[in-house]
C-alpha cells in the first residue's frame, strides 16, 4: 500500500471515532441558567438591531417602520437587561445570606 492511502486510511478511522465515540454518561448536559438564557437573548436582541440600523441605511425600511421595530426590539432588550439584573442581584443576596 502507498503512504498516502495508508495516511487516509488513518486519518479517516480516527476521525470517524473522534466523532461517534460514546461518552461515559450521554445524559450528562450543561445546565443553562436562566441567566445564561437571558444573556443569549440579549446578544441576538443586539444583533438584530444592528441589522436593522444596517437595512434602515441601506433604505430597505421606511422611517416609521424603522422607529416602530426598532423601539420594539429597545423595549424588549430594557426587559431582558433588567431581569437578568433582577436575577443576579437576587443570586448576590442568596450566596451572601448563605455565608
Amino acid at each position: 500500500m502507498s503512504p498516502s492511502i495508508l495516511a487516509s486510511t488513518f486519518l479517516s478511522i480516527a476521525l470517524f471515532a473522534y466523532i461517534f465515540w460514546p461518552e461515559r454518561n450521554p445524559f450528562v448536559q450543561a445546565d443553562k441558567t436562566r441567566v445564561d438564557y437571558l444573556r443569549e437573548r440579549k446578544e441576538a436582541i443586539y444583533e438584530n438591531l444592528r441589522d436593522l440600523n444596517f437595512e434602515y441605511l441601506a433604505g430597505k425600511y421606511p422611517e416609521a417602520d424603522y422607529t416602530e421595530q426598532r423601539r420594539a426590539l429597545e423595549d424588549e432588550a430594557a426587559q431582558t437587561i433588567a431581569e437578568m439584573e433582577a436575577l443576579t442581584a437576587r443570586g448576590v443576596r442568596a450566596a451572601r445570606a448563605r455565608t
